[in-house]
């Protein structure tokens, strides 16, 4: 005798959205930040090096356990690299962007 069996998705449609959403805020936040990308950070002229979107490496290198990413900058008149974790604004101008 065979049993009637459901098969339960391994992740819920709730879930999937909840994840693209995020993703989507994590986007708009970190803005057109992307390697290659020189832009204004404050009085600041930064180059873009890296952008780290893996949350568990973005809290490791910023040391804040709320972080959802981090984006590698070099200043550009001080030649220092350093992470921010700061969300992209209208102050921050970009004077170099990649295709």
């Amino acid at each position: 005798m065979s049993q009637d069996r459901t098969q339960v998705p391994t992740t819920s449609p709730c879930l999937n959205q909840a994840e693209e959403a995020l993703r989507q805020v994590t986007a708009d936040e970190i803005g057109p930040r992307e390697p290659g990308v020189v832009y204004y950070d404050g009085g600041r002229l930064v180059e873009v090096k890296t952008v780290v979107t893996n949350p568990v490496e973005a809290r490791r290198v910023l040391r804040r356990r709320s972080a959802r990413f981090a984006v590698l900058v070099e200043d550009q008149h001080a030649g220092t690299a350093y992470y921010t974790g700061a969300v992209w604004t209208g102050s921050e101008r970009v004077l170099k962007a990649v295709s």
